[in-house]
């Protein structure tokens, strides 16, 4: 996890290296009703931001770019292997596969159902919409806390293209780039592509092949037909892979539950990591990630009218992944969990844009197939074997597949109502209906092979022992997502607004590891959650600050029914419903310019939530950090020889905990990140060169934690900690 990871500047940069630092102001757009606007005319939380600006800061993967926004930060729930986003306290750290994050992600208006495929790289990005609160009546299921639009640069007639290299610390080396133009009068094409190596930057000092590295390609390629003025459809094809060694996990001692002891030996291991260094360890099994994602998507825009347009979205795409890590985090062997994936999405939206009389209205239907076929488990022969063994070197462990089935469809519609003037009345609605079959089982194993290299989970590789559990159910459940909102154009500088929000997110169920013991068994009660619906209550103010700059405000109420509330306890993950929960706080983003060359960026966010556990306590939710604090300055040095950019960054989070028990090992006290980068535009914008620095001052911050405290486990915690300082210069030329 590099700078932007933990750099929640909510504010992001609006200035492209090549232009004057007014140009902090200039007016973006929008889908965040489906249809344009000013990011400053929609009674929405939104921080919107161009590919020229994004890259004017160096963002290059997903889950920096998400932290852009007050009150947003990327949660890494299982090291490199998958990702989630979390906004105003409203996140997923489950890292079963099966659970879906209550934040939701698109990529052109496509839905991403899988955590372990949205780790994406960023290239070629037209630009990238970050929208807080729930979004339900447009954007759909599992919106309660917000959703991530990233929205890729479309081909056109103009033949165009750019080529950028990055080098940096841990010998890395980047290749992106794209090209496109027209191909005939009305066919436009454009390829895009990006390539990333790194060193692993953990050592391990006991084999010595080094953990975290990148090893990463994607490419997507964009067809644009044009037959007449007002039809277009536009094909996307894309494809990425990723396979990294993975991981990582200090082992800090931990003999007595639920407390730190760095300086006790370890009985359970007979090992103990006390060297100070949180960027190595001794890992006999060195873990991978092996990820492919590929996907196909047709977007159609039909112009029926003036006023009425047809838009038809069709989606497939499937996620494979193969993740194993050294859970001990020692030269032991211990325990080795891991986690597969095989996703298969088929979505289809479908709706009417249009305008009657001075109201705008979209109404539509949208439905999703998706096909999970998954499983977790742990190679492990100290906890597992002695159930005879097949042959000479394979060991036991447990081997939990799970089959998920989801059809969900809804309708839904949203209209604007302008009246008197300077008032803006929206209302909206969508019905949601969810069918979810599940099958799981818990299967003693012999992995004959037990080496963490691919293959390790193939049927020939394992001999079955015994089943310990089975479960099987089906639901069927229907939701309802709603909006009220009124806006006030006080003037030409400034919107006001109060609006109602209902947001869903399905039901589910659960995928635990380990067998389950009393009170709890394989039953509705323990396995089984309900569908999760939050009230938020919000009203914002954005506004013009003279011609200087822009203040942007807003405060929430959230209240939830039946919470979806996450818990790690041991190695198991459990979601359950809380009886009660309840959030507050408050957003402030102020964007100035008070030279020609000068930009100062400050953000600040504030929340408090709470949640009731079912024995009565009350829980702050995991990663829910009270306060985010950020800011960016930036000074511009034009030249006859180029324009020059000077430009420092900070973020501040408060305290966070990883899990429900508040413990010292779970725990992350507040810290800062500050990161710094120079860069120079020609004076024809066509080449431009960036250096940077991450992570100025080398700040070991966590990103996850596990507690496996107490000598009834395995007397330790894993702490995954953020990237160290790290440097890189890149060179990009555009023509």
């Amino acid at each position: 996890m590099d700078k932007l990871t933990t750099f929640t500047v909510g504010l992001a940069c609006f200035v492209q290296s090549s232009m004057c630092a007014s140009a902090v102001l200039e007016e973006l757009t929008v889908v965040a009703q489906k249809r344009e606007q000013s990011v400053q005319d929609v009674g929405i939380a939104v921080t919107a931001m161009t590919g020229d600006q994004m890259e004017a800061l160096g963002f290059d993967n997903a889950q920096q770019v998400t932290a852009m926004a007050p009150g947003v930060q990327t949660v890494q729930p299982n090291g490199e292997a998958n990702y989630s986003v979390g906004i105003r306290g409203v996140t997923n750290s489950d890292f079963t596969t099966n659970v879906e994050s209550p934040v939701a992600i698109y990529v052109d208006e496509v839905y991403i159902s899988q955590m372990s495929g949205a780790g994406f790289a960023l290239y070629d990005l037209e630009r990238v919409e970050i929208l807080r609160g729930p979004q339900g009546t447009l954007f759909g299921r599992n919106a309660t806390g917000g959703l991530v639009h990233f929205i890729t640069v479309k081909p056109s007639q103009e033949f165009e293209g750019y080529a950028k290299f990055t080098g940096g610390d841990f010998s890395q080396t980047k290749l992106e780039g794209a090209l496109g133009g027209g191909v005939t009068d009305n066919l436009a094409a454009r390829l895009s592509f990006n390539i990333n190596r790194a060193d692993g930057y953990i050592e391990n000092r006991y084999t010595g092949k080094n953990l975290n590295n990148s090893d990463d390609q994607s490419a997507r390629l964009q067809l644009l037909y044009t037959p007449t003025d007002t039809l277009d459809v536009l094909l996307n094809f894309r494809y990425s892979e990723q396979d990294i060694d993975t991981g990582f996990f200090e082992n800090v001692s931990s003999v007595r539950a639920g407390e730190l002891t760095p300086n006790e030996f370890n009985p359970v291991l007979g090992y103990i990591d006390n060297d100070g260094d949180v960027y190595a360890g001794d890992y006999d099994a060195p873990g991978f990630n092996e990820l492919e994602t590929k996907g196909a998507t047709a977007t159609i825009n039909w112009q029926l009218s003036d006023r009425l347009k047809l838009v038809s979205i069709t989606d497939t795409s499937t996620v494979e992944r193969t993740y194993i890590e050294d859970t001990d985090a020692s030269p032991v062997s211990m325990f080795n969990f891991f986690l597969t994936t095989d996703a298969e999405q088929l979505s289809q939206e479908l709706r009417v844009e249009g305008e009657l009389g001075d109201s705008r209205w979209v109404a539509g239907m949208y439905y999703m197939d998706l096909d999970i076929n998954d499983s977790n488990g742990a190679v492990s022969d100290p906890f597992f074997g002695g159930g005879g063994t097949t042959q000479v070197g394979s060991e036991g462990g447990l081997y939990n597949p799970y089959q998920s089935t989801l059809t969900s469809t809804s309708l839904f519609t949203q209209w604007e109502f302008p009246f008197a003037d300077k008032f803006n009345f929206v209302a909206g609605l969508r019905v949601i209906e969810d069918k979810k079959d599940f099958d799981f089982s818990v299967n003693v194993v012999e992995f004959l092979n037990p080496d963490s290299t691919p293959g390790f989970d193939a049927a020939n590789n394992q001999v079955l022992q015994a089943v310990l559990g089975q479960y099987s159910s089906s639901r069927k459940d229907t939701e309802l997502a709603g909006r009220l909102q009124l806006d006030w154009f006080v003037n030409d500088a400034m919107l006001a607004y109060a609006s109602w929000n209902r947001g869903v997110k399905g039901g589910g169920y659960n995928a635990p590891i380990f067998p389950l013991t009393a009170p709890n068994t394989y039953d509705d009660a323990t396995m089984a959650y309900e569908p999760e619906q939050l009230d938020a209550y919000e009203i914002g103010l954005k506004m013009d600050v003279g011609n200087i700059g822009r203040l942007n405000m807003a405060a929430y109420y959230y209240d939830y029914s039946d919470y979806q509330i996450f818990n790690i306890i041991g190695l198991d993950t459990f979601t359950i419903n809380s009886p009660d929960a309840h959030s507050q706080g408050f957003e402030l983003e102020l964007q100035m310019s008070p030279s020609a060359h000068l930009d100062v960026l400050l953000g600040l966010a504030y929340n408090d939530a709470e949640a009731e556990l079912l024995d009565g306590t009350k829980q702050t939710p995991i990663q829910s950090p009270k306060w985010n604090v950020n800011g960016l300055l930036r000074y511009e040095i034009p030249s006859t020889l180029g324009g020059f950019a000077i430009q420092g960054d900070f973020v501040y989070r408060d305290d966070v905990f990883f899990a429900l028990t508040g413990a010292e090992t779970v725990a992350q006290d507040a810290y800062t990140v500050f990161n710094a980068s120079i860069s120079y535009t020609s004076p024809d914008e066509h080449w431009q060169l960036i250096a940077s620095l991450d992570n100025v001052t080398d700040e070991e911050y966590l990103v996850q934690t596990f507690d496996l405290s107490g000598l009834d486990v395995f007397g330790i915690t894993e702490q995954y900690y953020g990237k160290p300082r790290w440097w890189g210069v890149s060179a990009k030329y555009t023509w």
